[in-house]
């Protein structure tokens, strides 16, 4: 059953600034900085820009983890990004990261001029390897580790921008666009779920970035939080992710992490802001702003 009529592309692409859709009005074909705002900066080494989107929940996940394990040098400001608003494109943003993407990291330890880091698995790959933390040592597990890793990288657009964008976003449904990568979602599940009928986490025995990486998009999908696309998808099928996505919720750090940069749910998990790790227990409701429409 056809959904639209017939679609003959023409011969030279143009932008339809009005083609709908929930993120219409910040789409477009071209890079760079469309205002001039610097980006603020805290007091701690580590500045991240972010929103509590998967991408951005790996990189609070990773930072949490690292001070619960003892590493003070992982302090972080965490701010604020309202991509739905534009702020990506502030010229201090593209500075960070030209790609315009949240998340993005900026590393004042090395001196005045910061390191930049742009792209969720670049972020957790150089924090892994900045602290000696959650990444391999021995070269085959570092390698089984790093395979999954990317494997997340390249596999969660047809998650996002695949299957959330034409289920939840797209500004009218369209049968073969939903069935594609409904398809392509449930084969990425089945192979997750293979991989942890075998392993307790996705690398081996161990929880390393890979596990940080893939949690929040495929973890998310399994618990039916994401798109509320669950009961569609059947997720409930993918009974070993379940039962790994279950565990790493339970972490104490996963869960701070998870409401850091967060404007959507209940406000009791979101934190809009993260500057000291007392913000977890001070906060208080007059506190959490609601977010702008």
């Amino acid at each position: 059953m056809s959904d639209a009529s017939p679609y003959t592309p023409p011969k030279v692409w143009t932008w339809n600034k009005a083609n709908g859709g929930r993120f219409a009005n910040i789409n477009r074909p071209v890079a760079g900085a469309t205002h001039d705002k610097e980006l603020p900066r805290g007091k701690h080494p580590l500045q991240l820009y972010s929103l509590g989107t998967p991408n951005g929940v790996k990189v609070t996940v990773m930072l949490e983890e690292l001070l619960a394990l003892g590493h003070t040098g992982a302090e972080y400001d965490a701010w604020l990004v309202r991509i739905n608003e534009g702020e990506q494109f502030s010229s201090g943003f593209v500075a960070a990261n030209p790609n315009s993407k949240i998340p993005a990291l900026l590393d004042y330890s090395g001196g005045a001029t910061p390191q930049r880091v742009f792209e969720s698995g670049a972020i957790l790959l150089y924090l892994a390897e900045k602290f000696g933390a959650f990444l391999p040592t021995d070269l085959a597990t570092r390698t089984e580790c790093l395979s999954w890793l990317f494997w997340q990288m390249g596999s969660a657009p047809y998650l996002g921008g695949g299957f959330g964008h034409f289920y939840a976003y797209a500004p009218f449904k369209i049968e073969y666009a939903i069935d594609r990568f409904a398809m392509e979602v449930k084969r990425e599940l089945d192979v997750l779920n293979r991989r942890l009928a075998e392993s307790r986490f996705i690398a081996g025995d161990d929880y390393t970035v890979a596990d940080i990486a893939i949690w929040p998009w495929y973890g998310g999908m399994a618990k039916g939080q994401l798109y509320e696309g669950g009961e569609f998808l059947q997720v409930q099928e993918y009974t070993h992710v379940i039962r790994w996505a279950d565990e790493i919720a339970k972490r104490p750090a996963v869960r701070r992490g998870r409401m850091v940069n967060r404007v959507m749910g209940p406000l009791e998990n979101q934190l809009h802001e993260r500057h000291d790790a007392s913000d977890f227990d001070t906060r208080t409701q007059d506190k959490l702003q609601a977010p702008k429409a």
